[in-house]
């Protein structure tokens, strides 16, 4: 990671995880900032991997942030308070002051020049470029396929016992196509030994794979690999699905 980026990660170890219960609404403080500071708002849900790249990216670099639930399965991204954020009514959103940003691609890059400590992409225009290439195989090729509004047409249209098979088959396309980009690339982490923007796109999308569609991960070692380096990291491990507070077991 470097000598810098590791001591940064040691002081991000120290701070506190707290849980506060406000307006009825169950939200995670991550303590990094200076007390008074005014939070950030992240509006997530649990499952969401677009929401789970935005929490590593917040926690990387030290953000405090307010998380605030949004039910997907409830509906309540169609809430007129939700849709006033988004119009849309996906996660991730986030607030900042009176900046109200959606998509996580968007979010990733204000974060990046907002907030420019621990970058999180290369100064190296052709890592930088290998970064926007797979983070948007990700974003563009894989996740869409996997959303909760996609897998409820194909449930309705075809077949409940098609959702997962047909699911998977288009993730595992998207592997293969990662692998094949990142082979000559990849050093720890995904273009080289930081953490960089491929990696915060990656994690999420190969736990999902594995947790949700049943990926067989042998056929991409690359990516396997990937997988346990991320294990690795606090700040990946603390942004997981089952560690956000409106997570079931939370």
């Amino acid at each position: 990671m470097g000598d810098g980026l590791e001591e940064e990660r040691r002081r991000w170890l120290v701070t506190k995880v707290g849980v506060k219960v406000s307006n009825d609404l169950t939200v995670k403080l991550v303590h990094t900032q200076a007390e008074g500071e005014n939070k950030l708002k992240l509006y997530s849900y649990w499952r969401s991997s677009c929401s789970f790249r935005i929490r590593i990216s917040l926690n990387l670099k030290g953000l405090e942030y307010q998380y605030i639930p949004v039910n997907l399965l409830k509906g309540e991204q169609f809430s007129p308070e939700f849709q006033k954020l988004n119009p849309i009514g996906y996660v991730p959103v986030l607030v900042d002051g009176d900046m109200i940003i959606s998509d996580s691609f968007a979010i990733f890059m204000y974060l990046e020049e907002k907030y420019p400590q621990h970058p999180l992409l290369p100064s190296d225009l052709a890592k930088k470029a290998l970064n926007f290439q797979a983070a948007n195989i990700v974003s563009s090729s894989i996740q869409p396929l996997q959303n909760l509004a996609v897998l409820k047409y194909i449930e309705e249209k075809v077949s409940p016992d098609e959702k997962i098979p047909w699911t998977r088959f288009h993730i595992e396309k998207g592997f293969e196509a990662l692998e094949k980009l990142l082979k000559d690339h990849a050093g720890k982490y995904a273009t080289g030994d930081e953490v960089s923007m491929a990696d915060l796109f990656l994690a999420p999308q190969i736990l999902a794979g594995i947790e949700r569609f049943n990926v067989d991960m042998a056929k991409f070692p690359l990516l396997s690999r990937l997988n346990e380096a991320y294990s690795e990291l606090p700040e990946f491990q603390n942004a997981k699905p089952e560690n956000q507070p409106d997570a079931p077991s939370a």
